[in-house]
């Protein structure tokens, strides 16, 4: 893994109220134009932007913590998914479900619910993945993106940037593809449990200043339990040409279906017996999803320092899944649940490089706008798939937004490189039930919801190797799921979350770069059920954590990373005494990952990788806990002529038997068991 760089953050929406300090702070910002020596930056050049922001996260760094990877780091990794990038990253983890076709949790700075849930951001070129209501509020399926089609996957610590909004407090992950290039590239491989993954990318040059780039996978397994069969496939595609010397236009798709069957979880006595089996309870359990997507660019140069960045795009998607779970001691039951979500959404931004004496400044300024339409219906107790009762919820919401945001960088000297943010969210909608169903909870319209949240940011190269950062950024959510349709929701305010983080990043000698940071990130405001339908603000969690990496090139053959996390996240005002001072449930007290590369000969390399995930909770009380666990992987591979590569993987060497996520349904503890060793041999060809 190169070295990652904090860079200037894209992250979140956030909270209603704008305080004194950091209003301060950001008008001061403007203040210091006179100072005794500035940055001998070269003069400012806009170059290719084609994403909002871009030219504020192409800095060597930023106030904000962050981790980069970029295409050939990814290429090198031969992945079948992006999450499996996580490991690499400090302080996150996946906490992988086991259920076919189902987004996993993902840890982050605290949070234990992103992904499966909406803490974690996700945007593909500028566009958000996040569901506003499938599942739960926020939720995210990676898996719609082939990892061999990405040029740069980078995520941001916190909700740090002002350039995305909802889903955003624990951090974001922003996922920029290939969009300009000549290459032919194909990735396969064939593993344990008949698992094959096909995976080709394809960038062609049609004339002049005129691109084809295309992207495919076919991703097919056996599972390594009963009835966990599973495949999923995507093809991705993007055309653009310039039509002068100011104009860029581009139009592209991205279709993705998947369907499998799922064992489901068992039972902490199951597991312990025989962790690869499957209860007798979970029955014919799985899922099925098909998403399309398609967006329009229209790139306008203003002048050689200002561009301006207009897209339009619509998402189509359906989303079935079936899961059986204990309902008590004794008793499993099957339910179901369909989405069928269609998104329109525009924007433009102006991005620009502009000189203020001798100060080159970063910035953007735009706006946004999304509808998001989901229809929702959920069946409990089926009998092997068939309906038995009425429908629980029949419904349909409609979430609509329009957004407002800025950033900008000011490298006004080498001690004081201030950057600033600020993002506006508006909010209204509506949920009307479609049909006869048996839930009580209200369905009417949103009341209208908007949110201001400022991004604070400051970094100092203090001596030649060393830099010092620290920032301050708030976030909000809005109330989850069909709460904001309630009745007295319009008295609520948002769930705020507010981050205050110091790092520092060393360069001692050649080849060696420490990375570290201190987060402390608080919750306020948060949203509870009082009665049925009735909600209030009380509650407030605590988060705080450190997170540090090092890779150091040993050797001119032996590369060293470790990457380390740990959270400690409290409950710190509940309605329900008892809990605070709990740890927050999901969140292992530390992560971390260490990797050694070797390479003997020329064109060899192997490398092993020690992963280690300490204790959570895994209830709101705390009563019940899962130790963690740890796992090796080796993997060799010989390139040929730099063109072509032949791999070999065995994941989890010493077939450890553990749980990639514990958890408490219906008062019994469940288990989905992490895969037992695994081979896998694979070549990468590039034509």
């Amino acid at each position: 893994m190169k070295q990652q760089k904090p860079r200037t953050a894209p992250p979140h929406p956030v909270a209603f109220r704008l305080h004194p300090l950091p209003l301060a702070l950001a008008m001061a910002l403007g203040a210091p134009a006179a100072m005794a020596q500035q940055d001998t930056a070269a003069p400012p050049t806009l170059g290719a932007i084609e994403i909002k922001g871009q030219a504020l996260q192409q800095g060597a760094a930023s106030a904000y913590s962050s981790t980069s990877f970029d295409n050939e780091e990814i290429a090198e990794k031969h992945l079948s998914q992006p999450t499996d990038l996580l490991r690499h990253v400090p302080g996150m983890n996946v906490q992988n479900y086991q259920l076919s076709g189902v987004a996993d949790t993902i840890v982050m700075r605290g949070f234990g619910g992103g992904g499966h849930g909406g803490d974690v951001g996700v945007v593909l070129d500028g566009i958000p993945l996040n569901e506003a209501m499938s599942h739960a509020d926020g939720y995210v399926d990676l898996n719609v993106i082939v990892p061999l089609e990405i040029e740069r996957f980078t995520l941001y610590k916190g909700p740090v940037s002002a350039l995305y909004g909802n889903f955003n407090r624990a951090g974001l992950m922003a996922v920029e593809t290939r969009k300009r290039g000549e290459y032919r590239e194909l990735d396969a491989s064939l593993g344990s449990h008949s698992t094959v993954d096909l995976q080709g990318a394809l960038g062609l040059k049609l004339g002049d200043s005129e691109y084809l780039n295309l992207a495919a996978q076919h991703f097919r397994t056996e599972g390594f339990r009963t009835q966990s069969d599973y495949h999923r496939s995507t093809l991705a595609g993007r055309w653009s040409k310039r039509i002068s010397a100011d104009l860029d236009v581009a139009l592209s798709g991205r279709w993705h279906e998947a369907d499998g069957d799922s064992p489901g979880y068992i039972t902490a006595a199951q597991f312990a017996q025989n962790p690869y089996g499957k209860d007798p309870r979970a029955m014919n359990d799985g899922a099925n999803k098909h998403f399309a997507t398609l967006r329009a660019d229209v790139n306008y140069a203003l002048s050689p320092d200002v561009k301006l960045l207009s897209f339009a795009y619509t998402t189509q998607q359906d989303f079935t899944r079936w899961f059986s779970r204990p309902v008590n001691a004794s008793t499993w039951r099957q339910r179901e649940e369909s989405y069928d979500r269609k998104v329109y959404g525009a924007g433009t931004s102006l991005n620009g490089r502009t000189a203020l004496g001798a100060t080159p400044l970063n910035w953007v300024a735009g706006l946004e706008t999304f509808r998001e339409s989901t229809q929702y219906q959920y069946y409990d107790g089926l009998d092997n798939r068939a309906r038995l009762a009425p429908a629980i919820n029949d419904r349909t919401s409609k979430l609509n937004s329009v957004s407002a945001f800025g950033e900008v960088e000011a490298p006004l000297h080498a001690l004081f490189k201030p950057s600033a943010g600020l993002r506006w969210d508006r909010f209204s909608g509506s949920c009307a039930r479609d049909g006869a169903e048996t839930a009580t909870d209200p369905c009417g319209p949103l009341a209208k919801m908007s949110h201001a949240s400022p991004k604070l940011g400051v970094r100092s190269d203090v001596a030649p190797g060393v830099q010092l950062r620290a920032s301050w950024a708030e976030g909000f959510a809005l109330p989850s799921t069909f709460a904001k349709y309630a009745l007295g929701a319009a008295t609520l305010d948002p769930n705020i979350f507010r981050q205050t983080e110091v790092g520092a990043q060393f360069k001692p000698m050649p080849g060696l770069v420490l990375d570290v940071a201190a987060y402390r990130l608080t919750s306020s405001d948060e949203i509870r059920t009082v009665a049925p339908g009735v909600y209030e603000n009380y509650g407030a969690t605590r988060r705080s954590g450190v997170e540090a990496s090092a890779l150091w090139a040993a050797h001119r053959n032996v590369d060293l990373s470790l990457t380390y996390g740990s959270a400690h996240s409290r409950v710190t005002e509940n309605g329900n005494p008892a809990l605070v001072g709990k740890q927050v449930a999901g969140v292992p007290r530390y992560m971390a990952t260490v990797s050694a590369t070797w390479r003997p000969a020329a064109g060899w390399s192997t490398t092993a990788t020690w992963r280690r995930v300490g204790a959570y909770a895994v209830n709101a009380d705390n009563s019940v806990g899962y130790g963690g666990y740890a796992t090796v992987d080796l993997s060799v591979a010989y390139k040929l002529a730099a063109r072509y590569e032949i791999y070999a993987a065995v994941a989890n060497v010493s077939d450890k038997a553990y749980a990639t996520s514990a958890s408490v349904i219906g008062g019994t503890q469940v288990f989905a068991p992490g895969a037992p060793r695994t081979f896998k041999v694979g070549a990468k060809l590039q034509f």
